[in-house]
């Protein structure tokens, strides 16, 4: 398995939220509350029914699920193999089909090169040592004319505020070092690797988050996350 492209403290930080994965109070409380607006931002852009798709750092399975739901053929992988056993007993509950793997961006790159049509990374870029390498992983995964959709968080002080001391420090609505700063990417940032790796960036969405009464929608600013699609050229 390829696994070069991996913090390894990342990944046992993840791992450690795993039995609470699905507990919508829990500490995966924000990605439970995320969660059906970037389903909705996907399935707006493409059409999920027959679609395969792979969830690229799925973790216990929020967006593979829910997707799944909507009729794709989803593959949902991640280094975390807590995370996995997670996605996989939650199964049984939901009574969906997901083929979840214990497997790395690149190895599932040259397992299956231009399999998907859609391919799905949410939150996870933030937390690589090589972005770049990511993407084109991710741009190699994409049949011909498939899209991308990422989230991510801007590298900017209002990001550092809302991110890092109000949901980790003030509120604890996430763990103390889930973020850091420095790997934050500004939109242009992120978009000029799309492109160096030979996607189309199409959209830029911020998101907006109110914690207390649990509501996100898409928003003009993306100030702190945002949602972006892109594809691969036909």
């Amino acid at each position: 398995m390829t696994t070069s492209n991996v913090l390894p403290d990342e990944v046992a930080r993840f791992e450690k939220l795993a039995a609470r994965w699905w507990d919508p109070q829990g500490e995966s409380r924000p990605l439970h509350d995320l969660n059906p607006l970037r389903t909705a931002f996907v399935a707006s852009r493409i059409e999920l029914q027959g679609a395969r798709v792979a969830d690229v750092g799925c973790g216990g399975g929020l967006l593979s699920e829910t997707l799944a739901r909507a009729g794709a053929d989803v593959v949902g992988i991640d280094l975390g193999s807590a995370l996995i056993d997670v996605a996989r007993l939650h199964l049984h509950e939901s009574g969906l089909a997901v083929d979840y793997r214990v497997q790395s961006s690149a190895a599932l790159a040259i397992a299956e090169p231009a399999s998907f049509d859609a391919v799905c990374c949410m939150e996870l870029i933030e937390h690589v040592p090589d972005p770049a390498a990511l993407i084109a992983d991710l741009q190699a995964m994409l049949k011909p004319g498939g899209r991308l959709f990422l989230s991510t968080l801007n590298r900017t002080p209002m990001a550092f505020v809302v991110a890092i001391l109000g949901a980790e420090h003030v509120l604890r609505l996430l763990p103390r070092g889930t973020h850091r700063y420095a790997a934050f990417l500004k939109p242009s940032e992120l978009a000029a690797l799309l492109r160096h790796a030979g996607l189309q960036v199409q959209e830029i969405a911020g998101i907006a988050y109110e914690p207390f009464t649990r509501r996100a929608w898409l928003s003009r600013h993306a100030a702190v996350n945002y949602l972006v699609s892109a594809q691969r050229p036909a």
